[in-house]
């Protein structure tokens, strides 16, 4: 009986000690991929294609999608390369900010996906807002960015 008594005694002590241990893995991965979105757009306001193209896996899929003038639904896929050309290409006379005003983010096991709300300012006016969906994958672990699609509109933007 008195083994058994001690057994307990352990093992609550053993739950109690790890209570009290670091944060659970889970929310150091959301930091982890918040860090590698945040890093995207570090690289996209610098204009710098190595800092983006540290954020992403070979052969990302980058993809948009919204409604035209007439109210139809529009969907595209861009070659990455071309994204990074035209962000690059950006003349030092336009200034550009995505401001990213959500996050919400979802982790299990090498697989992540970053829900991000932003609005787009052109030249200091803005220009629209939507979301952002980050998927990404973590490659022996890093996190990379394999497939980005956002939405793009003016209706419900701003609070006002």
């Amino acid at each position: 009986m008195k083994t058994i008594s001690t057994f307990i005694i352990a093992c609550c002590c053993l739950v109690i000690c790890n209570a009290q241990g670091p944060n659970p893995p889970e929310i150091d991965e959301k930091e982890a991929v918040k860090k590698v979105v945040e890093t995207f757009f570090d690289g996209f306001h610098k204009q710098d294609s190595v800092i983006i193209n540290s954020t992403v896996a070979d052969k990302v899929v980058l993809q948009t999608t919204g409604r035209d003038k007439e109210g139809k639904t529009r969907f595209r896929t861009e070659k990455f390369p071309n994204f990074i050309k035209s962000i690059t290409s950006i003349p030092d006379s336009i200034s550009f900010q995505e401001k990213l005003t959500s996050f919400s983010i979802q982790v299990d096991r090498t697989m992540a996906n970053a829900w991000v709300g932003y609005e787009f300012w052109l030249n200091g006016k803005f220009s629209h807002c939507g979301i952002n969906s980050f998927q990404l994958v973590n490659f022996d672990g890093e996190w990379k960015i394999i497939y980005l699609i956002d939405t793009r509109g003016k209706a419900g933007c701003l609070k006002e």
